[in-house]
């Protein structure tokens, strides 16, 4: 009975009119109730309450290509082995849901494209047409990357992927002129409905939409070549026809026991990749599709990429936050641009890597290169935030200088090197993210001889406006990022000190770029403590408390998460005692999302004067992640597009705006009870101090 007990917890949850997290919080993963699966489906697609769109359908079958779609979709509905009565009625619908879905996006059908083994797995549901039309409708508009077709971004990308994660593999598929779409257009084209079991699909669908990540097809994708690898080099000596065909039927060898071990896989290997794969392709392949100049253009960055790219935003954060997932990506920097560069201003974690030792002094590039992987090994064996297994390389930003920096990054991949990454923008981007507290995150930092500075020196000059960075309100970041980079820093210098010498340009230069003399003194974190101009804060101050529903884009830097503060102690509680605490006025089920993209199942408390978090571990235990005082919460944001994923900000009032020094970010169900909640007592907490 107890094993059930989700069971008849989902039963509810659909009654009461439950969201996606909900079904997420409740099933964690498991196989759906046949019964329960066609409303969990609509609900994780959100379609449960879509009007009738086939009731516009006027019936009419004249489509150009009708004649093609109608002997397609017979031909598909003989293979399923239905009784006669039956395949009449499928290939109805199907014919008739596909019609409508022509004229209505005003497409053209076209044969093999994946729409008739995308729609099939939704007739086992056994739902009406109408409902049938808005599942597939929401399956393609979600999850099914834009131009899926041969030369396709989406297979570019997925290159880019499978490079990152097996280069060997990749090499040797790139070395056969097999590119992805040769062997996976079906695969991304109807979700692995095409080359697998109905069982399967089904089994491998519930646990796709709990997720609801667009992006866990490229996972399971490289999950399947992966798994194949050693097939896949024996062989190697076969023509490329019967590579392709091996690879198309790969999926075909899954089993309905191997699902859950398959999907999860795809999970753990989407932790292992920086976030900046998603949140950079994520317009390109998810967007509106528009032949305009601009989507052109970025269409051609995708093609013409090296390897996977990562933004500014992800390697400052990755730099100075704790991962509390062993497993979650870490970066050791290699900053590639020439000496004088490096020493006019640097990156305090950066190991230097000067790219123009590859033309000039191969022998001392080669003994800079053993360096650096010395100095990788050593700062993962400290646990130094300036070392990682996922080597990124930065160049200036300056496209003529660069092209060295591309050869460094193409000799390693040439090695077969695993997680190798490039900084967008360069050198340039993070001078320009950190703006005006260069100072403090910038080792070296002279401006007299930063070529980004003296740029910016000359528009300013002739009075074109500098472009905005995107460093106006992390203020709270930079602090952090300071007081963790200088700290850690120190203790991989001292080791690459022992390591390598640089002769080039008849220098003694360290390759490693390690200047001389030990770090200064960390930087202090700053939190805002309950203690901290306790009572006085809004002493004649306007309210500045909010809740803003504003319309964000959902990847926006300036939003992302902050490293959290840690509760007094790490303390460990019993949630039931927990919850009968008399100054416990509400509790709220939420989800606690860090920017590694970790989720954790979680208990948001008010009482009369604090915000707590309880991080759940289990049999009745909980751990205290948060602790803040209410009247540190200066704002509440919730994006259009997830009115749940609510942030709350804290810090203090600073002249006429606001000091933002650290934020946490929850998915609540109750989202609207809950900040309506935490605002009414935060107003209380205000008056009382006033």
């Amino acid at each position: 009975m107890e094993e059930n007990m989700w069971i008849i917890e989902l039963e509810s949850a659909l009654l009461d009119d439950c969201n996606v997290n909900d079904i997420y919080s409740i099933c964690r993963g498991k196989g759906l109730p046949e019964a329960l699966r066609p409303d969990v489906w609509q609900v994780c697609l959100d379609v449960r309450h879509k009007s009738d769109q086939m009731s516009l359908f006027n019936e009419i079958y004249d489509l150009p290509f009708q004649s093609q779609l109608r002997e397609d979709c017979q031909r598909h509905v003989d293979r399923m082995g239905n009784d006669e009565e039956d395949k009449v009625s499928v290939v109805s619908d199907l014919e008739s849901i596909i019609t409508f879905y022509c004229k209505n996006r005003n497409l053209q059908y076209e044969p093999e494209n994946g729409w008739i083994e995308l729609l099939l797995p939704l007739f086992a549901l056994k739902l009406n047409r109408s409902d049938t039309f808005n599942l597939f409708e929401a399956i393609r508009d979600t999850y099914i990357p834009k131009g899926c077709k041969p030369k396709g971004n989406v297979f570019h990308v997925f290159r880019l992927l499978l490079q990152y994660h097996d280069p060997e593999l990749c090499s040797l598929l790139d070395t056969k002129k097999i590119t992805p779409d040769l062997y996976s257009l079906t695969w991304f084209q109807s979700l692995f409905a095409s080359c697998s079991s109905l069982s399967v699909i089904i089994a491998m669908w519930d646990l796709y939409f709990q997720n609801a990540d667009p992006f866990m097809v490229f996972f399971l994708a490289l999950i399947i070549l992966i798994n194949g690898r050693e097939k896949i080099m024996q062989i190697k000596a076969s023509s490329k026809e019967e590579i392709i065909e091996f690879l198309i039927n790969m999926p075909c060898a899954l089993e309905l026991d191997d699902v859950w071990d398959f999907c999860s896989l795809a999970q753990y290997y989407a932790l292992k990749t920086p976030t900046s794969f998603k949140t950079d392709y994520l317009k390109a392949l998810y967007g509106k599709q528009n032949d305009s100049p601009r989507s052109q253009e970025e269409s051609n960055k995708v093609s013409q990429a090296l390897c996977l790219p990562v933004s500014v935003y992800e390697l400052v954060e990755n730099s100075a936050t704790e991962f509390p997932v062993s497993d979650a990506v870490r970066f050791f920097l290699v900053d590639c641009r020439p000496a004088e560069q490096y020493n006019a201003g640097h990156l305090s974690t950066a190991f230097h890597l000067d790219c123009n030792l590859m033309l000039q002094e191969p022998v001392a590039f080669a003994t800079a290169v053993q360096g650096l992987l010395t100095a990788q090994r050593q700062a993962i064996e400290v646990k130094s935030n300036a070392g990682g297994e996922h080597l990124c390389f930065m160049g200036s930003g300056r496209v003529e200088e660069d092209q060295y920096t591309h050869m460094v990054v193409a000799s390693f991949l040439q090695k077969n090197t695993h997680y190798v990454s490039l900084l967008t923008g360069g050198y340039a981007s993070i001078h320009d993210y950190f703006g005006d507290h260069m100072a403090d995150c910038l080792e070296d930092h002279n401006v007299r001889k930063c070529l980004v500075c003296q740029q910016h020196n000359t528009q300013q000059t002739k009075n074109v406006p500098l472009k905005a960075t995107t460093a106006a309100s992390s203020t709270d970041l930079f602090s952090k990022f300071s007081a963790a980079m200088k700290s850690k820093s120190a203790e991989v210098k001292g080791k690459l000190l022992d390591i390598i010498v640089n002769p080039s340009a008849g220098s003694a230069a360290a390759a490693g770029g390690v200047t001389n003399g030990a770090q200064s003194a960390a930087s202090q974190e700053r939190h805002v403590s309950a203690k901290e101009r306790n009572g006085k804060r809004y002493r004649n101050v306007a309210p500045v408390f909010s809740i803003d529903d504003e319309n964000e884009d959902a990847y926006d830097a300036a939003e992302r998460d902050a490293p959290k503060l840690a509760g007094d102690n790490e303390e460990i509680v019993n949630l039931n005692q927990y919850f009968k605490t008399a100054d416990i006025i509400n509790a709220f089920k939420c989800q606690e999302v860090q920017m590694s993209g970790c989720m954790y199942d979680s208990q948001l408390i008010i009482t009369p004067g604090q915000l707590v978090v309880l991080r759940e571990l289990g049999r009745g235990q909980a751990q205290i992640i948060v602790r803040r005082p209410l009247a540190s919460i200066v704002k509440i944001t919730a994006k259009k597009r997830h009115r749940d994923l609510i942030t709350f900000k804290y810090g203090f009032p600073d002249g006429e705006g606001l000091m933002i020094t650290d934020m946490d970010r929850f998915l609540i169900p109750n989202a609207n009870e809950a900040t309506a909640l935490v605002s009414k007592h935060i107003v209380q907490v205000l008056d009382n101090v006033k």
